[in-house]
C-alpha cells in the first residue's frame, strides 16, 4: 500500500443519490480531518448539462443536508468545493468523453496521480465505462475502479460483469464495495475475535449453540421500487451484506489483517465454500420468503408492497434462512439469517448464543436464566452487549436474573464514529483491499444463493404475508422455534 500525494477521485453518476448523500459527505469529513492527499481533485461525471459552479451549488446543498450540524464548517465546505469539478459525459457515446480525458490530463503530475473511478451507475454501464477508460489509456495501474452492488443477478451474470471489468482492469485494481464492511462495529468484530484471548477458545461448536444475523428495516422500497422488484431481499441483502457478516463471524484467524495481504479475503472465501449447498428439500424446509402488506409503522398507516409497486409481483421483501457451515469449527452450529423491509424496528446485529452450562448447581434456584449471548450491534447504535446471568442482591438463597454488560462505542470513545464510506474510500485511495470483495468471493456467494432462487422461481409460491410494522411472517418464527430456539430481540 502507498498513500499518494495526488489523487483524482472520479465519480460516474455524480448527480445521483449515492454521490450526493454518501460519497461527497464522506470526502468532506476526510478533507476536514486532513486525511485526503494534499493534491486531490473530485471530478463528478454525469449526462446532466452543468458546469463547475452549477454542480458545486448542488454539492453545497447536499453537504448542508447530509452532514450533521455539529460538523458543519463553512470554510471546510468551500475548501472541498474548490477541489470539485464537473464534466458532462454520456458514457454510451464515445464522442462525448474527450472533455473528461482532457480534465484528467490537465494537471502538472497527471502521470503520478492515483485515479479512482467510482462507478455509481447501473451495472449495464460498467462495460462501456471500463472500455472507454481502457482503450484510451486510463485503466493502467495505479488507476482503481470501484463498483457497487449488485454484481450481477445470478452466477452467470456476475461472471459476465466481472469479465467485463477484468478485460481492462487487473483484479488488484478492482474494489467491489460493500458498505457494511466499513462500519466500525463490523471491523470491531475482527478485533473482538482476534485481539481478545478469552473468546477464541469458545468460538466453536463446543461452546456456541447457534448464531443469528438480523438486518431489519422499517422503511419500504421507496424510490427503489423498480430496482427492488427485479432483485428482492435475497439478491439485495442476503447475497452480499448478510453473507459477508456471516464470513466475518465464521472465518478462521488470518495470518495478518491489512498490510496489503489477502489473508482476510482468503479466509472469507473458505467460509463461503464451506456453506452447505441447498437442495430443493432444504429450501422448502430451511428458507422463508415474505412480503409486507398494509399496516402501521411509527404510528402511521403504510401501504403494502404490491400497492406501492402498482402491480402484482412475486418479489420477496423478507427472507429468513437456516444455513450451515460444514467445517471442523462449526459443524452442527446453525446460522440463522433474516432480513426484511417494513418491520417493527430498524436494527442490524449479530447475536452469538452460547450453549448452556453442562450442569446446573443452582437447579433449586428462583428466578429466570437465559443462555449467555454476545450481541454485536451494527446499527443504529454501534456497540456490543454481553448477556450474563447474575444473582439478584438480597439474602435467602440464590435468585438469578439475566443482566447485560453494554458497550456503546459512542460512549466509550470520545470521538466521532466515521461513516462506513469514509473508511472505504480512504482504503481505495491507499490501495488497501482487505474490506472489499474479491471476484471469487462474489461468485462463491452467488453459487450458494442460486439454488435457492431457482427453486423459489420453479415452485412459483407467493411469498408469505406479514403486516407492515410487524416482526415478519409467522413462518420465520417457526423456522427457528422448531429447533427449540427463538429470535433474540435485544
Amino acid at each position: 500500500m502507498h498513500f499518494p500525494e495526488a489523487c483524482d477521485f472520479v465519480v460516474f453518476g455524480g448527480t445521483g443519490d449515492l454521490a450526493l448523500r454518501k460519497l461527497l459527505p464522506a470526502l468532506y469529513h476526510c478533507d476536514l480531518e486532513g486525511r485526503l492527499p494534499a493534491d486531490t481533485r473530485v471530478i463528478a461525471v454525469s449526462r446532466s448539462e452543468l458546469d463547475d459552479d452549477g454542480y458545486r451549488a448542488e454539492a453545497r446543498a447536499a453537504l448542508a443536508e447530509h452532514v450533521a450540524a455539529e460538523f458543519q464548517d463553512l470554510a471546510a465546505v468551500e475548501r472541498l468545493l474548490e477541489r470539485v469539478h464537473y464534466v458532462t459525459v454520456d458514457v454510451q457515446d464515445p464522442g462525448s468523453w474527450q472533455p473528461l480525458f482532457d480534465t484528467l490530463k490537465d494537471r502538472e503530475n497527471a502521470d503520478e496521480a492515483v485515479r479512482v473511478f467510482y462507478l455509481s451507475v447501473a451495472p449495464s454501464l460498467f462495460g462501456p465505462i471500463c472500455h472507454e477508460l481502457g482503450v484510451n489509456g486510463f485503466a493502467e495501474a495505479p488507476a482503481r475502479v470501484v463498483v457497487e452492488k449488485p454484481i450481477g443477478t445470478d452466477l452467470a451474470s456476475a461472471k459476465a460483469v466481472n469479465n467485463t471489468i477484468s478485460e481492462f482492469f487487473d483484479e488488484s485494481q478492482i474494489f467491489r464495495i460493500d458498505h457494511y464492511l466499513g462500519k466500525e462495529s463490523v471491523q470491531n468484530l475482527l478485533v473482538t475475535r482476534f485481539a481478545n484471548t478469552f473468546l477464541e477458545p469458545l468460538w466453536n461448536s463446543h461452546s456456541i449453540d447457534h448464531v443469528q444475523i438480523t438486518v431489519a428495516e422499517t422503511l419500504g422500497t421507496g424510490n427503489r421500487a423498480g430496482y427492488y422488484d427485479r432483485s428482492g431481499a435475497m439478491r439485495d441483502m442476503v447475497q452480499n451484506h448478510l453473507l459477508q457478516l456471516l464470513c466475518l463471524v465464521a472465518m478462521e484467524p488470518p495470518i495478518e489483517i491489512g498490510g496489503g495481504r489477502e489473508d482476510v479475503r482468503d479466509e472469507k472465501l473458505k467460509v463461503l465454500q464451506a456453506l452447505k449447498p441447498m437442495t430443493p428439500a432444504d429450501v422448502d424446509r430451511d428458507t422463508v420468503r415474505g412480503r409486507y402488506t398494509s399496516g402501521w409503522v411509527a404510528g402511521k398507516p403504510v401501504e403494502g408492497y404490491v400497492e406501492e409497486l402498482g402491480h402484482e409481483s412475486m418479489t420477496e421483501t423478507f427472507v429468513a434462512i437456516k444455513a450451515e457451515v460444514q467445517n471442523w469449527r462449526w459443524a452442527g452450529v446453525p446460522f440463522y439469517l433474516r432480513t426484511g423491509k417494513r418491520l417493527d424496528r430498524r436494527v442490524s446485529e449479530i447475536v452469538v448464543v452460547f450453549k448452556n452450562a453442562p450442569y446446573d448447581p443452582f437447579r433449586q434456584r428462583e428466578g429466570v436464566t437465559e443462555p449467555n449471548r454476545l450481541t454485536i450491534r451494527v446499527q443504529p447504535e454501534e456497540g456490543m452487549q454481553i448477556h450474563l446471568n447474575a444473582k439478584e442482591p438480597g439474602p435467602g438463597g440464590y435468585r438469578l436474573k439475566p443482566v447485560s454488560l453494554d458497550l456503546s462505542y459512542a460512549n466509550a470513545f470520545d470521538k466521532r464514529s466515521p461513516d462506513a464510506y469514509e473508511r472505504l474510500l480512504m482504503d481505495v485511495i491507499r490501495g488497501n483491499m482487505t474490506l472489499f470483495m474479491r471476484r471469487d468471493e462474489v461468485e462463491a456467494a452467488w453459487a450458494w444463493c442460486e439454488p435457492i432462487l431457482k427453486h423459489w422461481e420453479s415452485a412459483a409460491l407467493t411469498p408469505k404475508s406479514y403486516p407492515a410494522g410487524s416482526a415478519g411472517p409467522t413462518a420465520s418464527f417457526t423456522l427457528i422455534e422448531r429447533d427449540g430456539r427463538s429470535w433474540q430481540e435485544s
